[in-house]
């Protein structure tokens, strides 16, 4: 058997090649012995999302699992990776399993694992279970019976979507969002955050919020190239106001104004920051991932709040939101935390948060960003992914460790920042960025300027420099 090697977040394969019954028995196994060695009579949380297959080996996990003296919560239905999270707080589990690819391409699924306090597992305990796979799972998952296990009590069915409505109306003044007059839409790329905007805001648009593992052949990651018909949507309605989406599991956040022009996870951010100090009069440190605008450093300057920068991977993050008193957790691909619940990605409370902003101040996204951008200045944030042989993105890497580009374009490097992949810094302010996908295949280049023509420019100075 390969060796399974967990990513930036959790262990992702193509179904049927590589992520098999028989691959994730070995996953469920050696996830059994980790938790039996650390814990007595250990609980855990386990479900699924749209993807194909979920079902299957979701049960499969189950099955594994209390087999081998673990009591399993199993969810009813499909669910949201956030939705796993909560669970495992309110359960008061020792782990939660979810298995998604989350935002991949639709032949893909994955196993997540989640700790005891709602967030990621954290990177030295992900390593430890990875270490402990075995080269075949001594357990045949297809011998084991779901009804003697649940008949037994060691598998629960348990309705996680009620739990996470409940715990929103609990939070959120919904009648003062849906009273506010203005008009909202929802896009669920075909994933697992539809259920739950549909029981919370029956009357709002909706968009791809039907059941499809296909996920009609788009990966569902909520940027603005793959949300071509949300868009149109939104232009040619002329009354919506925003419109928020959310990737396959749930956990990031899309988001558009009313004249449908994509809001990026930087300006999310700004406005989440401004929101909850200005407004809720919430403090605490902010930590953002390398790819994170240093504008969100400029603001946190402006309100005297510590800011820190860590590594891709939400689980980074996470590992200091469950030792340290923050008030956001952001990556640039749509993943944000925030104070108050858990610490994990959620889209569609991030996507409510900003709603309720809307709705307390009665102003547009774009009114609120304009008084963002009284603080901070105005920019523009662009990202292209490179689909690229793996021989020229190796050559690219050995290029930068070795400092070979100078300038990109007509734009001179000033300072270098290799904290997880490379910043390259201009003159006037600019940046492009650098880094190899944890996930997939893919080189992604970042760049920021004061206009999107400007960034978009300094993408394609760079992609002129490979002859691409």
């Amino acid at each position: 058997m390969d060796k399974i090697k967990f990513g930036t977040d959790g262990w992702r394969a193509i179904i049927a090649k590589d992520f098999t019954v028989a691959n994730v028995e070995r996953v469920a196994y050696s996830t059994a012995e980790w938790l039996m060695a650390k814990k007595k009579n250990p609980t855990i949380i386990v479900g699924h999302d749209c993807r194909f297959g979920g079902k299957l080996f979701a049960e499969t996990v189950a099955k594994v699992l209390a087999s081998k003296g673990v009591k399993v919560y199993l969810a009813k239905d499909f669910v949201s990776t956030p939705m796993i999270s909560l669970g495992t707080v309110n359960l008061k589990t020792d782990l939660g399993i979810i298995i998604t690819a989350s935002h991949n391409p639709p032949e893909y699924n994955g196993y997540k694992l989640k700790g005891p306090y709602g967030g990621p597992l954290i990177p030295s305990m992900v390593e430890e279970i990875e270490g402990m796979i075995p080269d075949a799972s001594p357990l045949d998952s297809s011998l084991l019976s779901m009804d003697d296990l649940i008949k037994e009590n060691k598998i629960e069915y348990i309705d996680l979507e009620t739990m996470y409505c409940e715990h929103v109306e609990a939070n959120f003044d919904l009648d003062l969002i849906k009273n506010s007059r203005l008009e909202f839409a929802y896009d669920a790329m075909y994933g697992a955050g539809q259920n739950v905007m549909r029981r919370l805001f029956p009357d709002i648009t909706f968009l791809h919020s039907d059941y499809n593992p296909s996920f009609m052949g788009q990966a569902p990651e909520p940027i603005d190239k793959n949300l071509t018909e949300f868009k149109e949507l939104i232009k040619l309605s002329k009354n919506i106001d925003c419109g928020l989406v959310t990737d396959g599991d749930a956990d990031r956040i899309g988001l558009y104004d009313g004249k449908g022009y994509f809001v990026d996870s930087h300006h999310i951010i700004l406005l989440l920051i401004k929101y909850l100090y200005e407004n809720k009069g919430m403090r605490g440190k902010v930590v953002v991932a390398f790819s994170v605008t240093p504008k969100v450093e400029k603001l946190c300057k402006h309100y005297g709040l510590e800011i820190e920068t860590v590594k891709v991977g939400f689980k980074y993050i996470c590992e200091i939101m469950i030792n340290e008193d923050v008030l956001l957790g952001g990556e640039e691909s749509g993943g944000i935390a925030i104070k108050g619940h858990i610490p994990e990605r959620d889209g569609i409370w991030i996507g409510l948060i900003l709603w309720e902003y809307m709705a307390k101040s009665g102003k547009s996204i774009n009114d609120l960003i304009q008084e963002v951008y009284d603080i901070i200045g105005p920019f523009s944030f662009e990202r292209s992914d490179l689909h690229i042989s793996e021989e020229l993105k190796q050559e690219i890497i050995t290029n930068c460790k070795e400092g070979k580009y100078e300038s990109i374009g007509n734009n001179k490097i000033i300072r270098t920042d290799d904290t997880d992949g490379w910043k390259y810094f201009f003159e006037n302010g600019d940046w492009l960025m650098i880094r190899a996908s944890g996930t997939e295949p893919v080189l992604r280049t970042y760049a920021e300027s004061a206009t999107k023509e400007k960034a978009l420019a300094i993408l394609k100075a760079f992609e002129n420099t490979l002859h691409l």
